[in-house]
């Protein structure tokens, strides 16, 4: 087998801060955040005079990662529009499991995430919907039923 697992998904932010609020908000936890000190970084990622933080969430069950990266220097790109709908090329969203799907949307709305499109149900399988948070990150979230 060449996979063993995935070890974490990138963000590249510009409010770190926010961003990790809303992650712990949804129920991650944070395990670290700081400044990226490593040189090797730089030949990894194929850039050079790199100076970043990084903040490191982690799934309750220790199973998944979300990495966040805000760079100083060189400043982050804005590569897409503001808001990219759900058919935009590229990655559009994580998508979370979770226990409770309207205590998980009314919590992050509180904090200024908003709905995508509709909470829905699928069969009688699961209950979905997308969530937009901050930096215009979108979160798949699934209520499995029964």
């Amino acid at each position: 087998m060449a996979i063993q697992r995935m070890d974490n998904v990138l963000i590249v932010v510009e409010d770190l801060d926010a961003v990790i609020a809303f992650f712990v908000e949804l129920g991650m936890e944070l395990e670290g955040k700081g400044p990226l000190e490593w040189r090797g970084a730089e030949r990894v990622i194929g850039l050079e005079d790199v100076e970043q933080d990084v903040a490191m969430l982690r799934i309750p069950d220790g199973h998944g990662r979300v990495e966040l990266a805000k760079f100083h220097r060189p400043g982050a790109i804005t590569a897409e529009p503001k808001n990219p709908p759900a058919n935009t090329l590229g990655i559009r969203r994580i998508m979370f499991a979770v226990d409770d799907i309207e205590d998980v949307v009314a919590r992050l709305c509180a904090h200024g995430a908003e709905l995508v499109g509709e909470l829905v149900r699928f069969e009688d399988i699961y209950r979905l919907c997308y969530v937009r948070g901050p930096e215009n990150i979108v979160v798949g979230l699934a209520e499995q039923l029964g």
